[in-house]
């Protein structure tokens, strides 16, 4: 495959469908990820030809937030719409799949895809038909009878044990009715199951969606490639979570911003005491690794000079900012200090590519928000001068969100274990399942 001008614009336009940021792609980018998917085949290089009347399955991610029937997030619907809109528009036979929350014994009602079938409805502009189920006969009569243009959605892949073991028997049922298959699901493609790899022993070809190749290009693109002077921001509450990324991010960046929970390991492993605060003991020899790494390679890793700390970890508890070493016994750190969050956006300022996975403090608490929400801000700047910024999954995402500015960022990423197994250079078994594909002779 090669990154044609069709491919840019058509990610252009995918990603301005849910994002008003506009998508600037960087040659040193594209390139690597020319190199990721050269041998794969992206769905904007098929035809009206090789699409008109074709049963196409398309593996997306709605797995998202339900408050009893009603979605809070439709994010990840809306991320999808781009490839099926693609698909629509060029005759293809859409059936969307996906999984939603987990099911433990079977169809669950709580887990039905009925609401995501009726916001893509909305969203699409026409009637998203949601089957009973997503293998059987039931759902071999709907493909049969579909009609050009047609989108359906299949019921939740995880209501079957046999989805997430990639047994088999399973995906071949699975993708029998169809002639090919589309991946368009980022967050789970760090997973080898039978709607991500399983079908495409039986679908050729097998192709990428806009989203996917989207996702890889800022986040694969900008850690290998990305404009510098690049920074990382690490945060969340253990070491342990993230250490590999850590030192990923670590190897290819000029500055990574230690952040959140993990901070008191590391303060610990400086010597320092850290009062009640979280500290992984295992993982104190593993940060002093890290420090000497980073000063041995002359690569900048900052860690909060100053700390809001904590009686109790509650949002109605006593507070006060003290220095970094100077914690006192029964008090817990939980948000970076004013003056800390100072330097970090000092640092930033002057970077053209940021990478952020994990809060600076206990964003979902009022008095210990402030650090992570600065962060926010320090990135909306930034990007507004042009700079890269990547929000790659997780809390940091539902932060970002909260703070009412996700679209200040250049990509919010929809994947949340598969954003960091890819920026730990990873290979993904949903992108791997599709490095053979090639279009029928």
């Amino acid at each position: 495959m090669k990154f044609t001008a069709a491919v840019t614009a058509l990610l252009l336009a995918s990603t301005q469908a849910f994002s008003p940021v506009a998508f600037a792609p960087r040659t040193a980018s594209l390139a690597r990820v020319q190199t990721e998917l050269e041998a794969k085949l992206n769905v904007a290089d098929l035809s009206e030809s090789d699409l008109k009347g074709k049963k196409v399955l398309v593996r997306c991610d709605l797995n998202v937030p339900l408050d009893g029937s009603t979605i809070t997030d439709d994010t990840r619907i809306r991320a999808s719409m781009p490839t099926i809109e693609l698909l629509v528009s060029k005759g293809a036979q859409v059936f969307a799949c996906s999984h939603l929350g987990r099911p433990k014994d079977g169809p669950e009602d709580k887990f039905s895809l009925a609401p995501c079938a009726a916001r893509m409805s909305e969203l699409l502009g026409k009637e998203v038909k949601l089957a009973p189920d997503c293998i059987g006969d039931a759902v071999a009569a709907m493909a049969e009878g579909a009609s050009n243009g047609d989108v359906v959605l299949l019921e939740n892949t995880r209501f079957y044990k046999e989805e997430t073991k990639n047994d088999a028997e399973f995906g071949k049922k699975f993708a029998a009715p169809y002639d090919m298959f589309v991946n368009d699901a980022f967050g789970t493609a760090h997973r080898a199951h039978a709607s991500t790899e399983g079908v495409t022993k039986h679908l050729n070809p097998s192709v990428a969606g806009l989203l996917l190749a989207k996702e890889l290009e800022y986040l694969d693109g900008a850690v290998n490639n990305g404009e510098r002077p690049m920074a990382a921001i690490v945060g969340g509450s253990k070491v342990s979570s993230k250490i590999t990324v850590l030192e990923t991010l670590l190897d290819k960046c000029d500055t990574v911003v230690i952040g959140g929970g993990m901070v008191f390991t590391f303060l610990k492993a400086k010597g320092l005491n850290v009062g009640s605060s979280l500290v992984e003991d295992d993982f104190v020899e593993t940060a002093k690794k890290v420090m000497a790494k980073a000063e041995a390679s002359g690569k900048t890793l900052i860690l909060p000079s100053d700390i809001v700390i904590a009686d109790a970890f509650a949002a109605d508890a006593n507070t006060q900012v003290v220095k970094q070493d100077a914690i006192p016994d029964g008090w817990m750190g939980l948000d970076n200090g004013p003056e800390a969050t100072k330097e970090i956006a000092d640092a930033l300022s002057t970077c053209k590519t940021v990478i952020w996975n994990g809060p600076m403090g206990v964003f979902e608490m009022d008095a210990f928000a402030k650090g992570t929400f600065a962060i926010v801000d320090a990135l909306e700047e930034i990007t507004s001068r042009g700079a890269c910024t990547i929000i790659g999954g997780g809390d940091s995402v539902a932060a970002v969100e909260k703070s009412g500015k996700a679209d200040k960022m250049s990509h919010i990423s929809t994947g949340g274990g598969a954003s960091l197994e890819l920026l730990e250079g990873k290979v993904l078994p949903g992108v791997d399942a599709l490095a053979e594909a090639k279009v029928p002779a």
